[in-house]
């Protein structure tokens, strides 16, 4: 089996793939591309299965060597790739040969990058899912060194690749939802600064959640447990929000204000901290 060897691993990248499934009442997180439209078309470019594994690319991308020939299609944030210092385009075919050096370099747009192989990444599969995810998985983030196994195949006529747009959300500051389970309880002014206020997400964000550096005025007692799922939006009692990613708990005790839409999700997911965000409630009158 051929491999990508992994010369500089850059700031956080992973394999990720549409998520782990049918394990949430033990507590598992779905975990899995956290801009699943992105990761979805670069798999969609290859005609791979939607499935298959991709490399999730976190703002200061990875430099990797290909042992064999391969075809490969980044998406979502521009990271300025390059095959052999020559600049490639997201959302377009690429063939790459024997020994060809992928790297990334400054960042253009967005926050994630997705890099898709033809046949995907071919690693450990765990629990019916080859996305890393700590304490599931034996690694969280690319290594130094690291080679990541995938299938040998001929290449296609370069000629025939054509390229698509498709990341308009990438700069867009809107970020959809809905009302959660406790979004009624909130009080007439509440619900209006949520809808009116720009937000930032916090430094302390990661693929678990992504908090808010704004505080909302807090009403709510904190509830009995009760499930969340990526794209909760809770309200701590100190009046910080918090949405749950896709490597969030299952279950919390926080008032669950917002569930993002899966577009809500991915535009997000390619928010970079600081950057001023406002949410859009749908289905509310």
């Amino acid at each position: 089996m051929a491999e990508v060897e992994i010369l500089q691993a850059g700031l956080f990248s992973s394999i990720q793939d549409r998520g782990r499934f049918g394990f949430r009442e033990f507590g598992v997180p779905a975990s899995g591309a956290m801009d699943q439209q992105a990761a979805g078309m670069a798999n969609l470019l290859l005609r791979n299965h939607p499935d298959a594994a991709v490399l999730e690319i976190t703002l200061q991308g990875p430099k990797m060597k290909f042992s064999a020939p391969v075809q490969i299609a980044v998406t979502g944030a521009n990271l300025s790739p390059e095959l052999d210092q020559r600049p490639l385009d997201n959302y377009r075919l690429y063939n790459v040969e024997a020994g060809q050096v992928l790297s990334f370099g400054k960042r253009k747009s967005g926050y994630r990058a997705y890099l898709a192989i033809k046949g995907g990444f071919q690693t450990k599969q765990v629990m019916g899912s080859r996305s890393w995810s700590p304490g599931i998985t034996e690694f969280r983030r690319l290594e130094n060194g690291m080679k990541l196994p995938f299938l040998e195949a001929e290449l296609s006529s370069a000629s025939s690749f054509s390229a698509v747009k498709a990341d308009s959300y990438l700069t867009s500051a809107i970020i959809e939802a809905f009302p959660g389970p406790e979004f009624q309880l909130l009080k007439t002014s509440e619900k209006e600064a949520l809808q009116k206020w720009h937000f930032s997400a916090a430094m302390e964000s990661n693929r678990m959640g992504i908090q808010f550096q704004e505080k909302l005025e807090n009403s709510l007692e904190p509830i009995l447990t009760g499930p969340i799922l990526p794209g909760t939006v809770q309200l701590t009692p100190s009046g910080t929000l918090i949405a749950l990613m896709r490597d969030g708990q299952t279950t919390g005790g926080y008032p669950r204000i917002f569930q993002l839409s899966e577009m809500g999700i991915n535009t997000l997911a390619q928010k970079l901290p600081g950057e001023e965000l406002q949410f859009k409630l749908l289905g509310f009158k």
